[in-house]
């Protein structure tokens, strides 16, 4: 398919993630943002692979400025190692869930983090929260605090427990709303 004559197209953000929360985290930036994303939900780390990405990406129309992200959770013992394997794509990581990036966005958290414990405070912050979906608050919440999350997630060491780089899609995100 060819891009239209005169016309500068955005874009495309491919987010491959390993389960339903993630997908719908996704799915709320790219309706709250108006930005094309395509997300390949629930790949698990076993068939996280170059091969799997190439194939998932080559049935759609592509561009060179597209992007493709990684968004999974480090709690999973190898996965870094796994995803660090995969060529050019920008890696998503939350440590140990991406829970705790939902949770910069309420407060910063460096203490060491069990998913479990990730969750729990999540829903002392949201009573209404489970996996795979948010209330009406909660979605302003991750919408509207974005920067001062990243602000948080910055300072923290990558991949460490706790850390979160969610925030290079947000910013990318960003990024393409200015140009």
């Amino acid at each position: 398919m060819k891009q239209p004559k005169g016309k500068k197209m955005k874009p495309t953000f491919f987010v491959f993630c390993e389960g339903k929360t993630e997908a719908a985290y996704v799915d709320l930036l790219r309706r709250s943002f108006r930005v094309p994303m395509e997300i390949i939900a629930r790949v698990s780390d076993s068939n996280i692979s170059q091969p799997y990405i190439d194939r998932s990406k080559r049935e759609k129309f592509t561009t060179i400025d597209d992007k493709t992200f990684l968004m999974f959770d480090l709690d999973v013992p190898g996965m870094i190692e796994r995803l660090r394997k995969i060529k050019d794509v920008v890696l998503l990581l939350s440590n140990p869930c991406v829970e705790y990036w939902f949770l910069l966005h309420y407060k910063d958290i460096c203490c060491e983090l069990s998913s479990a414990e990730c969750v729990a405070r999540l829903k002392k912050q949201d009573d209404d929260y489970t996996k795979g979906t948010f209330s009406n608050e909660m979605k302003k919440v991750l919408v509207e605090s974005i920067e001062i999350a990243t602000k948080r997630a910055v300072a923290k060491e990558a991949y460490s427990n706790p850390s979160s780089t969610v925030h290079l899609l947000t910013n990318e995100i960003l990024k393409n709303m200015r140009e």
